[in-house]
C-alpha cells in the first residue's frame, strides 16, 4: 500500500486546522459580540453556508477564484509566482473551507454559554476587552472550543468533493486518503482501498475518544453532577 495519501492527508489536517482554529474561534467572537441582529444573522449564514452546500459546489467556487485563467489566480501566478490550484497548498485551502463552519459554529456556541456576568464583573474590575476573552471568556469556552476544532479536524482530514475540485488526484502530491479510497476502487483494487478505508477508520475512531475525554474534563460536567447530587441529599 502506498502511504503518501496518510502522510498528505495529515499534512493537510494539521496545516488546516491551524487556521480553521485561529480564524473559527475569531469570527465567532466578532460575531458573538455583534449587536446589529440583522448583520449578525447575515454573517452567521456566510459562515455557515460551507457546512451546507454540496462540497463540489464549495469547490466549484475554490477553482473559479484561484483558478490560473481566472482573474485572481492569474494575478498570484504572474506577481507572485504562485499557483494555488492542482497543488497541496490547494488540499489545505478546501479543507479549511469544509471544515471551518464546524469550527466557527462550536467556537461561537461554546462563548455564547458562557455566564454574562463573568464578562461584565471583567469590566468592572477594568480588564480589556483583550484580557477578558483570554482570561475569562476562552478559558471557561475551551471545551466546546476544543471540540469544535476536534471535529474541524477530522472534517479535514476527511474533504473529498472540494479537494477533487481544486487540487485534483494527483498521486504522491494531492491525493489524500479518500481520494486514495476512490482511486483504489475506481482501478479495482479493493484491498488497497480497504487498507485505506482501515486508516481513515482509526483516526476516526481516536478522534471519537478524543472528543469523549474532553467533554468528560468538562469543568461544567462536575459541577453538574455536584448539583444534581445535593438536590438529591
Amino acid at each position: 500500500m502506498d502511504w503518501s495519501p496518510v502522510v498528505i492527508s495529515l499534512k493537510t489536517a494539521t496545516a488546516s486546522i491551524i487556521l480553521t482554529f485561529f480564524l473559527g474561534t475569531a469570527m465567532a467572537e466578532l460575531v458573538f459580540r455583534l449587536k446589529n441582529k440583522k448583520l449578525k444573522m447575515i454573517l452567521d449564514g456566510i459562515f455557515t453556508l460551507p457546512l451546507v452546500l454540496p462540497p463540489t459546489v464549495a469547490g466549484f467556487f475554490l477553482l473559479y477564484i484561484f483558478g490560473i485563467r481566472r482573474p485572481f489566480g492569474r494575478f498570484l501566478v504572474e506577481y507572485f509566482s504562485v499557483k494555488i490550484a492542482f497543488s497541496w497548498e490547494a488540499t489545505v485551502l478546501a479543507a479549511v473551507l469544509i471544515s471551518f463552519p464546524l469550527m466557527y459554529r462550536a467556537a461561537r456556541g461554546a462563548f455564547e454559554q458562557v455566564n454574562p456576568d463573568l464578562l461584565s464583573a471583567g469590566r468592572t474590575l477594568g480588564m480589556s476587552e483583550w484580557n477578558i476573552f483570554w482570561k475569562v471568556q476562552f478559558p471557561v469556552a475551551r471545551p466546546g472550543v476544543v471540540s469544535g476544532a476536534v471535529l474541524a479536524f477530522a472534517r479535514g482530514l476527511g474533504e473529498f468533493g472540494a479537494t477533487a475540485m481544486i487540487a485534483g488526484n494527483i498521486s504522491g502530491k494531492t491525493r489524500t486518503l479518500p481520494l486514495a479510497v476512490y482511486a483504489a476502487v475506481a482501478s479495482g483494487d479493493t484491498r488497497e482501498a480497504a487498507g485505506y478505508v482501515a486508516v481513515l477508520i482509526g483516526i476516526s475512531f481516536l478522534v471519537v475518544i478524543m472528543m469523549n475525554y474532553v467533554s468528560m474534563r468538562a469543568p461544567g460536567r462536575d459541577r453538574c453532577a455536584s448539583t444534581k447530587a445535593q438536590g438529591k441529599d
